[in-house]
């Protein structure tokens, strides 16, 4: 929270180059608020901010990072509910125009306008404090737990995903990948009642999670290989160089698949050949629709998401480096790092 007149934030002012600024905090503007942060998620996707992988377009330096977050609203700009003060709140992290075509049909992260998003291009929520518009406020239930809120970016992920291709019950659902995408899609699906719901990772520890939250059954991709045409849906989660590929052959014919992690340049194909013969039908995610924000947060007031568990380390600003070290480490005990002012 901020420090009498003053705020701190973490700024990246190139890649591989951060420091703790102090100043004071920023006034909201006409339709804005500004909102004392609790607590700041780290992704991969910060890591690519940091050292300079991300791509093109998609961040603009120098830049305070940190797109999943939540916090209270402290301050009003001219036009805003002051009732709203004291309220605890996360926040749509794409600027939308609003005005564009696809705006208006509410695909708001298609915006034809041009890519703003806050943490990215807009100051973001590694800090005492963040500044948003109000229009994108989703606020919560009083009482609930805010720094596990925190998680509820990604979750809206998640949820674009389950309403781009929604489950049905008793469907045989695949997820690919058991990090935190997929690990909150587990807990989404799992309420679905769904006949079958496999996780697919790697790693010990989040594949026991998933079966804590739901998963009937848990392999590693190698084992995956034996399932190939069995499942109605299928949700890749992990962006992994062949995860994409990997979920259209786990899909049975006239299956579905969703799309939602982020591979690099390089990945493997999707083999046309394959996704035509089997008539699959793919949709992809990137970022999240006020619908799917909306959602999210229903199913997180009522309890559907458990996202506290998820969560391995809390460090305080000074300690940015640490948490990206962390995020990068590859340590299978690391799960969700968040930032707490």
């Amino acid at each position: 929270m901020t420090r009498g007149s003053t705020a701190r934030s973490v700024l990246i002012e190139e890649p591989g180059r951060h420091r703790l600024v102090t100043g004071p905090p920023a006034e909201p503007g006409p339709g804005e608020v500004r909102v004392a942060v609790r607590a700041a998620g780290i992704c991969a996707s910060d890591r690519e901010v940091y050292e300079g992988t991300r791509a093109p377009g998609y961040v603009r330096y120098p830049i305070v990072p940190g797109h999943e977050w939540a916090g209270t609203i402290e301050a009003v700009g001219e036009g805003v509910d002051p009732s709203l003060i004291g309220r605890g709140t996360v926040a749509e992290g794409f600027r939308a125009c609003g005005m564009c075509e696809r705006c208006r049909t509410g695909q708001t992260s298609l915006c034809t306008a041009g890519y703003e998003e806050t943490g990215f291009t807009r100051p973001g929520a590694f800090a005492d404090t963040v500044v948003v518009p109000a229009r994108l406020l989703h606020p919560l239930p009083d009482g609930v737990d805010l720094s596990a809120a925190a998680l509820l970016e990604p979750a809206a992920v998640v949820a674009a995903a389950v309403l781009a291709a929604p489950p049905r019950p008793g469907e045989r659902v695949a997820v690919v990948g058991a990090g935190t995408l997929g690990l909150l899609a587990v807990q989404f699906l799992a309420a679905s009642s769904p006949g079958e719901l496999l996780a697919i990772d790697p790693r010990k520890r989040p594949l026991e999670q998933a079966a804590a939250f739901g998963a009937t059954a848990t392999v590693t991709p190698d084992a995956a290989n034996a399932l190939h045409g069995r499942y109605d849906l299928v949700i890749e989660t992990a962006g992994a160089p062949t995860t994409a590929r990997d979920a259209t052959l786990l899909a049975r014919r006239g299956g579905r698949v969703v799309l939602t992690g982020m591979p690099e340049a390089g990945a493997a194909g999707i083999d046309p050949v394959h996704l035509s013969v089997s008539q699959l039908t793919v949709s992809s995610v990137f970022g999240a629709t006020p619908a799917a924000w909306s959602y999210a947060v229903r199913a997180f007031g009522g309890g559907l998401l458990r996202p506290a568990e998820l969560i391995t380390h809390q460090l305080p600003l000074e300690s940015f480096g640490e948490a990206i070290e962390l995020v990068g480490s590859g340590d299978p005990e690391v799960g969700k790092v968040l930032l707490t002012p």
